[in-house]
């Protein structure tokens, strides 16, 4: 995994996340547009975390924190690139930001059909609480 770099974005990373979303997450948000991504980037420059390996996007993740909540949307890792440890270092990285910023608790938004994902979130540490749907996990 030493050739893997995780970094922010930036608003020129904009275009390139939204035709890797289109290739290598399950589903669209009603914010997956350039303005969505832009409000995003600005209000939060650390929130949208990219990894790369030899300079090409193989995965994402959202880790955003409202000073109360912990929660992380769009991991995502391109097909070509999964069962690497992509999603892990993702996750590693968001819950390192959490901390960073006092947070006691991870949740997150997991599409109800998407088995695989489940898997990811479980093996990460995340437990589901089927009375709210989510996945959460003590920081």
């Amino acid at each position: 995994m030493s050739d893997l770099h995780i970094r922010h974005a930036t608003l020129p990373d904009i275009d390139t996340v939204l035709q890797f979303w289109r290739e290598a997450a399950e589903g669209t948000s009603i914010s997956d547009d350039h303005d969505g991504m832009a409000r995003l980037i600005t209000r939060d420059p650390e929130a949208l975390l990219l990894a790369e390996r030899d300079s090409v996007l193989t995965g994402t993740v959202i880790a955003g924190f409202d000073g109360w909540r912990c929660s992380a949307y769009r991991l995502a890792v391109h097909p070509d690139h999964r069962r690497q440890g992509i999603a892990t270092a993702l996750l590693e990285a968001a819950e390192q930001r959490f901390l960073a910023l006092g947070g006691r608790r991870g949740d997150a938004m997991v599409l109800e059909a998407n088995e695989r994902a489940h898997h990811t979130w479980a093996a990460a540490g995340y437990h589901r609480e089927d009375h709210w749907r989510r996945w959460v996990k003590p920081l």
